[in-house]
């Protein structure tokens, strides 16, 4: 069913909808993690992503079982790394903007008698937690569907306790470069501008095939608000690596993802 609702009015309440239809699409960020999953987990034997492929290092977690750790996975549901990182011993809370990606962690937490804390909003407003929460942020590739990915991080850095850290992962803003269509056949036509918008740079034909598809609508940031933000924030980046997404051909020649670790002075 396609949404009447113009995003440029309401980016939020567009893209909730257009991830509540993810959901029910079976893509493949909405798919929660196998009892399997769970039970290795419980015995410290488990891995997440922030990026399509490459497993965070374990040397970026802290020891869930020697202490209290309060983890915020943040705009990060459907039931992927929320209940790896509860059946590993942290206290997590999920934030995210969409109720039908929050409803796939809570399945799993159901399913696998885990406590997971669940809360709808915007990942750009933490008003919800008070300052000093959490001793990690855990946020996948998700900051690409907000217009200004500032406030995010200036909201991360407050709701962290001094010496927590911020795993994030970022979407290259070199993929945004290129024509879509031509970039899933192999062609690499430079037609855009970064920062992107897919609110402005696609023709209002393209904008409609998302609107009646129920797809999101997308933002590539600037290296300098994605990384530098964090900074600007008050973080410190000490951790980063980059990752490639095999389905895309640009893949083939640059990696198309990073992650970062970002720590809070003590």
């Amino acid at each position: 069913m396609s949404q009447n609702l113009d995003p440029a009015d309401d980016i939020v309440a567009y893209n909730r909808a257009a991830w509540n239809s993810q959901v029910r699409k079976r893509n493949r960020w909405t798919i929660p993690v196998s009892p399997e999953e769970i039970e290795r987990a419980r015995k410290d034997d488990w891995r997440i992503v922030l990026t399509p492929e490459k497993s965070v290092p374990n040397t970026w977690f802290p020891d869930f079982r020697a202490s209290s750790i309060e983890v915020l996975c943040l705009a990060g549901s459907g039931g992927q790394q929320a209940p790896i990182l509860a059946a590993a011993g942290a206290h997590v809370t999920v934030l995210d903007n969409s109720p039908a990606q929050l409803a796939q962690d809570q399945l799993v937490a159901d399913r696998e008698g885990l406590a997971i804390k669940l809360v709808l909003g915007d990942m750009a407003d933490l008003s919800a937690f008070a300052n000093a929460s959490f001793d990690l942020i855990v946020h996948p590739c998700s900051n690409c569907f907000v217009p200004n990915v500032l406030p995010v991080w200036k909201e991360a850095a407050r709701v962290m306790k001094p010496g927590a850290n911020l795993l994030s992962g970022i979407v290259s803003p070199i993929v945004y470069l290129f024509d879509d269509q031509l970039l899933e056949k192999g062609e690499f036509k430079v037609c855009h501008r970064i920062p992107y918008s897919d609110l402005t740079s696609l023709s209002s034909e393209q904008r409609q095939a998302f609107r009646d598809d129920d797809e999101p609508f997308c933002f590539g940031h600037t290296l300098t608000d994605q990384v530098g933000g964090q900074i600007d924030a008050g973080l410190a980046i000490t951790g980063l690596f980059e990752d490639c997404w095999s389905d895309w051909p640009i893949s083939e020649y640059i990696p198309t993802f990073i992650a970062t670790k970002a720590t809070k002075g003590k």
